[in-house]
């Protein structure tokens, strides 16, 4: 056991110069088109934050009026994130090292496709339907898989559906053909960009002090793992699949088709602060003023943190960690305006739902 971590331990540092360097090279021909690239990618990120927070709003007002309490992080929950998130990514790359990326990708490949066809086609299913003619009528449709009858009956699937939402879905899946088979840069952000929403939408911290320890947790996670470390950015180059959002350099020399040199940003950059950047909104909306304040100036922090970030990158020609300039931007900025207009009290006793304590349902009957 104690060779294999000597050979694991010896790797990582031959590596991580090479593969670091290699990723390094890739330098754009132009100022112009790595211009274009950086905010193209810097547009790419808050787009997804500002419609999944205001989605999560919508869903939150859902919940409350069907009196349901959404699955949301606790504090334990946000501590044991980096670790877990750790094992995983230093799993992966030891996967990559001993298996064919080839084989990998394809598995890869095959599970994101049913992810990413279900998460684009929820985010499309409204605005898909309002395009249809009016004669495809919303004909309706349930799936039912059940287990047992009478009190024993559980049901394994329970999907209830419209004809609409089955051309959405059929849409979503060609897409979904087109890009397992071309593995173009437009099609794999198609489906980065719909995973960050449906994230940020439906992934919910219920309380500031969760969010803190998340931000903090996973501030530390990134710097070691891109300054310790080459496993993050060997995993990202090596992991075919739309978990980020990249964008040619080379655009204007080779063009949409040929474009080979790309910049990317990772999804765990987006989703992980827009969560947090989502709970501020439903934050202002509980005090029910008439501005979105808290919101607007953790968003503008988020724009301002990765702006820093694309600058550090492009100044020092080195891969950076994005959430050690995006957790200090997001975090401290509310908490000063807050301690300005007096809300500080509020913000750290809000909640977005009171939590039930564990084991409260499995009680006497």
């Amino acid at each position: 056991m104690a060779e294999v971590v000597d050979d694991i331990i010896k790797t990582l540092n031959e590596t991580n110069s090479t593969d670091t360097e290699s990723v390094l090279k890739k330098i754009p021909a132009t100022t112009e088109g790595m211009l274009i690239a950086y905010t193209s990618l810097v547009v790419m990120a808050l787009v997804p934050i500002f419609l999944g927070s205001f989605r999560s709003v919508e869903q939150h007002i859902k919940n409350k009026l069907k009196k349901e309490v959404p699955e949301s992080m606790t504090e334990k929950d946000a501590m044991m994130f980096p670790v877990i998130a750790s094992g995983a990514l230093f799993t992966l790359y030891i996967i990559f090292r001993v298996f064919s990326k080839e084989h990998i990708n394809l598995l890869v490949t095959l599970y994101f496709y049913v992810l990413g066809v279900a998460a684009l086609s929820h985010i499309l299913s409204t605005k898909f339907s309002a395009l249809l003619p009016k004669s495809i009528p919303k004909t309706k449709y349930q799936l039912q898989f059940t287990e047992g009858t009478g009190e024993n009956k559980h049901d394994w699937i329970n999907v209830k559906c419209t004809l609409h939402d089955v051309l959405c879905f059929v849409f979503c899946a060609i897409l979904g053909t087109i890009y397992i088979y071309s593995k173009h840069w437009i099609a794999n952000n198609i489906f980065g960009l719909a995973f960050a929403v449906n994230g940020i939408e439906l992934l919910h911290i219920n309380t500031i002090k969760i969010g803190c320890i998340l931000l903090c947790g996973l501030f530390v996670y990134d710097i070691f793992w891109v300054f310790g470390t080459n496993v993050m950015v060997t995993v990202a180059k090596s992991f075919d699949a739309p978990i980020k959002l990249i964008f040619p350099q080379d655009l204007l020399e080779n063009g949409i088709l040929a474009a080979k040199n790309f910049a990317m940003l990772g999804l765990g950059d987006i989703v992980i602060p827009g969560i947090f950047i989502a709970f501020m909104l439903r934050f202002d909306q509980s005090l029910k003023r008439k501005t979105n304040t808290y919101f607007n100036v953790t968003f503008l922090a988020y724009f301002l943190g990765l702006l820093t970030t694309v600058f550090v990158m492009h100044v020092y020609k080195a891969a950076q960690p994005a959430l050690l300039y995006l957790v200090p931007a997001c975090l401290i900025t509310p908490m000063l305006v807050a301690l300005v207009c007096g809300d500080l009290k509020t913000l750290f006793s809000y909640e977005d739902h009171k939590m039930e304590p564990e084991n409260s349902s499995k009680k006497l009957k």
